[in-house]
């Protein structure tokens, strides 16, 4: 047996990316879209559980919103502007 195979444990891998915020309307994580209920219960759910809420995620993507902010809205309105100045 090699040293590493102490280490594996045949589980379910969480899928937080490290990007923990919470969209105020959709109530998801915008890292990796489980609701707070989820994240919570993450390390007491069964690998069963896991793997459905792992399933369902896909799903999820299309209700945040992503909006473009800061910069590119400031930059997006000048090129309007200046796109009828011809």
């Amino acid at each position: 047996m090699a040293s590493d195979d102490i280490w594996r444990r045949d589980e379910v891998e969480s899928p937080c990316v490290k990007v923990c915020v919470i969209h105020p309307e959709a109530r998801l994580c915008v890292g990796c879209l489980r609701s707070i209920e989820e994240i919570a219960r993450w390390s007491a759910m069964t690998p069963d559980e896991r793997r459905q809420v792992i399933g369902e995620l896909p799903a999820r993507a299309g209700r945040i919103a992503r909006r473009r902010g800061g910069r590119a809205r400031g930059a997006a309105r000048r090129q309007a502007r200046g796109a009828g100045k011809d």
